[in-house]
């Protein structure tokens, strides 16, 4: 596929090693991927153009999560979103329900595997095409 043509991939995640993780596991694919450490940065990397999927971590601090994917959803109604989440001190299935009250496409619960974040990739890609 052209560069040109590669989906643009967001993911938004405090946790240093678990954003890095996703990052090796999406430069595998056949994706452009942009990092960001929040939701603030994420936002304005969103906004600087392209994404076709957003993946967002839900806990994370100066934007957290649930904020994130309701200004995605204002900003662009047909970008998809994957939230993740290991939940902390509150059940990580409440947060992820949550997420997809608010827009979220897809959610993933912490820990997940590799083949987990490619196959819900592939599922939101194919909802676009």
């Amino acid at each position: 596929m052209p560069d040109g043509n590669k989906p643009k991939i967001l993911v938004i995640d405090d946790d240093d090693l678990v954003r890095a993780t996703i990052v090796a596991v999406l430069d595998r694919a056949d994706v452009e991927v942009s990092e960001a450490a929040d939701g603030d940065v994420g936002m304005r990397l969103f906004e600087e153009g392209g994404h076709d999927v957003v993946i967002t971590d839900i806990l994370m601090p100066n934007r957290e999560g649930i904020e994130t994917i309701r200004d995605l959803r204002r900003s662009n109604e047909g970008v998809k979103i994957i939230a993740i989440s290991g939940g902390g001190n509150i059940d990580k299935m409440q947060l992820l329900d949550l997420a997809q009250k608010f827009g979220a496409d897809r959610v993933l619960p912490k820990p997940f595997t590799p083949q987990q974040v490619l196959t819900t990739l592939d599922e939101v890609l194919a909802e676009r095409a």
